[in-house]
């Protein structure tokens, strides 16, 4: 063979295969010098959020309105049938979507979209509703549905929904609403918008809910003074967590307390996107302050605190999706003795070109990363090439 061809040939094999690779996997550097790989599993159309089953098997949500069930490997297996009809405009659509921590038993799970008003649909809100999942061989159908919960006032705009969810170790079902890029609805407590709510499954208000005697909305409000908190999870210790996206930068993590007000309009880390400067949390020391905050935005999507066994060093840690800065974002907590509860900082920050939305951890451990966008990949990551 002519020796020039056979260097052609080996060049043209050696390029083939750096493709495969970078088709089979991402490399996430990170600033810890550690390196993470992402194994992807299938691809998706603007996918907003995930949920595994512990039969090994997932739901995938996309905000244009598909709910997906994957197999073990990740792949698609066929959407799930009567899902809430959502009109996509905006930030808004199909949200998310966590499962029963009994779904063994019960298959219940609960999934968030986006309404639009029927009488004028410049208007639009969050719904939550709580419905059955049924599973054959070759089909997955949502049945029982029951609206639990209405984000009030709808209003204008297609921004700030929120509408992140998370069952409690005590069985309340919290949820996150935005302020809908209304600013003020954060502090108004005749609406639940701007607020992290706490309700029971079946749409019920529990009666120790710290404002449960001011009256319908208000009573469903756990915290108020949020902006758009977009990442929520228990640790193990059962203390919940939030992050939201700040205005021009000052993205947040906060420790959710009962009645807490975390300041939004008044106060930021960050000032408006006019730039008009907003009072730090410093300068009013009457709102409860952020554990951790970026400056500059990271803009935080999806948000698990891992309790795992898999990656070992990173068991308690908190991992944050990053759209703006396009990185996975690891936290660590920890104690000190300036502050009365936990502390938080940046550990680390894994990078690869992708925007993140989402993340979910299975029971056995494993790590999955959801890239945004309209070609989002299903990420399995391993410390292993």
């Amino acid at each position: 063979m002519n020796k020039l061809i056979r260097f052609s040939l080996v060049g043209l094999l050696a390029a083939t295969s750096a493709l495969s690779m970078a088709q089979d996997k991402a490399v996430m550097q990170g600033t810890d010098n550690t390196i993470i790989y992402g194994e992807v599993l299938e691809t998706f159309t603007m996918p907003w959020a995930m949920a595994l089953l512990p039969s090994g098997q997932g739901l995938v949500t996309e905000r244009t309105g598909a709910l997906w069930l994957i197999d073990e490997s990740g792949k698609k297996q066929f959407q799930v049938s009567n899902v809430p009809s959502v009109d996509a405009k905006g930030q808004g659509g199909l949200g998310d979507i966590i499962v029963h921590p009994d779904f063994a038993d019960n298959g219940v799970v609960f999934l968030s979209y986006v309404e639009r008003d029927p009488k004028d649909d410049e208007f639009s809100g969050a719904l939550v509703e709580r419905a059955t999942l049924t599973l054959t061989a070759n089909s997955a159908t949502l049945n029982e549905r029951e609206v639990v919960w209405t984000q009030s006032p709808k209003t204008t705009g297609n921004g700030h929904y929120g509408h992140r969810l998370a069952v409690s170790p005590d069985g309340y079902l919290f949820i996150t609403s935005g302020e809908r890029q209304k600013f003020t609805p954060a502090q108004n407590m005749a609406m639940n918008l701007g607020k992290v709510v706490r309700i029971n499954q079946d749409g019920s208000v529990p009666k120790d809910n710290p404002f449960y005697d001011n009256g319908e909305v208000t009573n469903q409000i756990w915290t108020l003074g949020h902006r758009n908190p977009l990442g929520i999870d228990f640790d193990a210790n059962g203390k919940l967590w939030v992050h939201e996206m700040g205005p021009r930068h000052g993205d947040e993590l906060n420790l959710i307390e009962r009645g807490r007000n975390y300041g939004y309009p008044v106060v930021s880390q960050g000032d408006h996107y006019s730039g008009v400067t907003i009072p730090n949390h410093e300068e009013i020391p009457i709102y409860y302050s952020p554990i951790a905050d970026w400056v500059p935005a990271i803009s935080p999507a999806g948000f698990i605190i891992y309790k795992g066994e898999k990656f070992a060093d990173w068991t308690g840690n908190g991992f944050i999706g990053s759209l703006s800065a396009q990185a996975l974002v690891r936290v660590n907590f920890f104690t000190n003795d300036s502050r009365p509860t936990l502390d938080a900082k940046e550990a680390a920050r894994y990078k690869w070109g992708s925007r993140v939305r989402e993340i979910e951890q299975s029971a056995g451990g494993d790590i999955y990363v959801l890239e945004d966008g309209s070609s989002g990949r299903l990420l399995k990551l391993s410390l292993q090439p």
